[in-house]
């Protein structure tokens, strides 16, 4: 149909961002046109292999997978790196074919400058993890600005603490940003039509107790069991003593079909690239235009979620 949303994801392999991927597939009005992964939150092979076991339980195993080698200025801790090797031994995912080569995908920006230069319409770029792919591809190839329709990144922290904890930080950045803050800078300068979901309204959509357990009582749809199987994971991700696990990703996806139930607010906006505050986005008269989610309907949000989870997969891998 070519009146659907075409979509390229940008994803780090982490349970939330695998969690978009399987969310951004359940929605009807969207057509996904390539998935690139970025080594930051996941070690890169596991997450490929994820991330194509994902596709394929919807049949769309010909999404093209892209390839990132970059490195980021500031690595996220191994512990959480690693997870992608046990979601691939999930019950749910465990016995799915798995015949792709890892090192024979395209690379990951060369990739998205291909999509968006052959894109019969503007295409949303949504980012759930760092965005240097991105950055990169615009500096190589400036005529593919044009086909951008709009940027939707989870990141940033604006108006609240950040989520980075470690040496020689003062904990004002939010993660995504903080892996690479000097393609962020860059990012924001762009001044694309940019809308982030910042830790801002993220921190008001948690993974609570009673979030899984209604999402228990559904765990006969394929989709919900093995939501529930990630989510699940996340109990010990995160040292309660820090912060808990919240709706991150899941919540700047759902901003695809869903840019109603949220609350907008433009403002101007840096980045800075230095301890000890690297990565944190800071509000200037004479920072870059950008928009930033400052409030969301957590209601629509959490019924929205579970209604997609009972989408029928494999009806739909048959058709």
């Amino acid at each position: 149909m070519t009146d659907k949303k075409l979509v390229f994801m940008e994803h780090d392999g982490a349970i939330d961002d695998l969690l978009s991927q399987l969310l951004l597939l359940t929605m009807k009005d969207v057509e996904v046109i390539g998935i690139n992964v970025t080594p930051a939150d996941c070690f890169i092979e596991p997450a490929i292999e994820s991330s194509y076991k994902i596709l394929q339980l919807f049949g769309k195993e010909k999404i093209s997978i892209g390839r990132s080698d970059k490195n980021g200025i500031n690595a996220f801790p191994n512990e959480w790196r690693a997870r992608p090797e046990v979601i691939n031994a999930l019950p749910t995912l465990i016995n799915e074919r798995y015949d792709l080569n890892p090192y024979s995908l395209p690379k990951a920006v060369d990739l998205l400058i291909d999509k968006l230069t052959f894109a019969d319409r503007p295409v949303t770029i949504l980012i759930t993890g760092p965005c240097p792919n991105l950055v990169e591809a615009i500096k190589r190839a400036p005529h593919i600005r044009d086909k951008i329709e709009q940027v939707v990144w989870m990141g940033g922290a604006f108006r609240t603490q950040g989520n980075v904890q470690t040496y020689q930080h003062n904990g004002t950045a939010e993660w995504n940003i903080y892996w690479d803050p000097e393609s962020s800078k860059e990012l924001f300068a762009l001044e694309l039509p940019l809308v982030c979901i910042p830790l801002d309204v993220t921190n008001n959509v948690p993974v609570n107790k009673e979030f899984l357990s209604k999402l228990a009582f559904q765990s006969d749809h394929y989709l919900s069991n093995l939501a529930g199987q990630l989510w699940a994971l996340t109990i010990d991700t995160i040292p309660s003593y820090h912060y808990v696990y919240f709706m991150w990703d899941v919540l700047a996806t759902c901003f695809i079909s869903l840019p109603e139930e949220f609350t907008l607010e433009e403002v101007k906006a840096v980045v800075s690239d230095r301890p000890p505050n690297a990565g944190q986005t800071q509000l200037i008269e004479s920072g870059h235009k950008l928009k930033i989610a400052v409030d969301v309907n957590k209601d629509i949000f959490y019924h929205y979620v579970l209604n997609q989870l009972k989408t029928e997969i494999r009806l739909q891998a048959t058709l």
